[in-house]
């Protein structure tokens, strides 16, 4: 290891005081020397008794010292050198009473009780002007994660882990579950509405365009005004078929395609053929040139956005992030602290208390 300025300044320290405590022996040592041969019963007979003392405390002090890490004048003499010949014992010895006098569990809840670390942070976060430190503090640590990764990282990223694991882990059985509990759940089912919504406004904003693919699908044989009529009928039957799915949740439209994707979710967990089909078809587009590029592209979308939104303070992301630190704060302000129900993962222990868990915490409102 290199010495460093500071390790310098420390040794020239160390020397310094060496010279000191030695000159202060041999201050001793001339005093107890000068005084030896004149009158012990009066005053140099103190000053005698005192240096005989100071050489002995420091003779003693150097060799209790010394022999902590080394034998003293490099003579073996027993028990000294205990450090580098007890090292590892003193090493378990210290690690068992720092374990056992100040990292039990007992200790430990007791301390971080009377620390009532979770009110503290509530009522410092309950000041606007933290709670904006704070986001400031967020916005800066993403922008900083965001600037460390490059296009050319997240491409290695895709090409050699990403798309080689999923090529070989089966994704069917997995899809297919999520696929099951998402129609269960009905969670699909905004999604289907705003699709439904999209489809029905382009129509109403661009009939041309809807005439003019049916138009170029007309037999040659019928006259233009025959398919006017026809194009015109059925784009009023369509808007009108739109709408009535909108507004009716038990239209058959939408039951047929509830049983169509639990059939779908189905037969990807437990239907061969169509699990073969699934995994050649991921392994088509994972394997595809542009899909590393594909995934470039959109987390080069993804950071643009995520930028563009740190830097608007009117954006979501302010917005949700000061209604998650107002919320926390609020919860955390008035959590009592105590003794409260801890279950350690091992199920020693279980106590039971008012501290409010994970499934009480309010949640916000997205």
């Amino acid at each position: 290891m290199a010495v460093t300025p500071a390790d310098e300044r420390r040794r020239v320290g160390l020397r310094r005081m060496r010279l000191l405590a030695l000159s202060l022996l041999l201050l001793a040592a001339v005093a107890f020397l000068a005084t030896l041969r004149l009158d012990d019963h009066g005053v140099w007979g103190y000053v005698n008794t005192g240096a005989e003392a100071a050489m002995v405390g420091a003779l003693a002090d150097w060799f209790a010292v010394t022999a902590l890490f080394r034998h003293p004048m490099g003579l073996p003499v027993p028990h000294t050198a205990i450090i580098p010949k007890r090292k590892n014992e003193i090493g378990r010895n210290l690690q068992e009473f720092v374990t056992e006098n100040f990292l039990t569990e007992e200790i430990a809840r007791e301390r971080l009780a009377a620390a009532h670390v979770s009110r503290r942070i509530g009522l410092w976060l309950g000041v606007a002007q933290h709670r904006r430190r704070v986001l400031t503090e967020v916005v800066r640590v993403a922008r900083a994660g965001l600037g460390r990764l490059d296009e050319d990282e997240v491409r290695r990223l895709v090409e050699d882990f990403l798309v080689p694991r999923l090529v070989r882990e089966p994704v069917s059985p997995i899809a297919g579950a999520l696929l099951e509990g998402v129609v269960e759940e009905s969670t699909h089912h905004g999604l289907v509405d705003l699709g439904l919504e999209q489809l029905h406004d382009w129509l109403r904003e661009n009939p041309g365009t809807y005439s003019e693919v049916l138009t170029t699908r007309a037999p040659w044989w019928t006259p233009p005004w025959l398919d006017e009529r026809v194009i015109g009928w059925t784009y009023d039957q369509v808007l009108t078929w739109l709408r009535e799915i909108r507004r009716d949740p038990r239209h058959p439209a939408r039951l047929a395609l509830d049983d169509l994707l639990r059939t779908l979710a189905h037969d990807l967990q437990h239907d061969p053929a169509v699990m073969e089909r699934a995994e050649s078809l991921k392994e088509r587009l994972l394997t595809h040139p542009q899909a590393a590029e594909t995934a470039v592209g959109l987390w080069r979308s993804f950071r643009a956005s995520l930028e563009t939104a740190m830097d608007d303070g009117d954006s979501y992301f302010h917005r949700r992030g000061t209604s998650c630190s107002s919320t926390s704060a609020s919860t955390w302000s008035t959590t009592r602290s105590g003794r409260g129900s801890w279950k350690p993962v091992s199920g020693r222990r279980s106590r039971s208390s008012s501290t409010p868990t994970a499934a009480s915490w309010p949640r916000s409102s997205r």
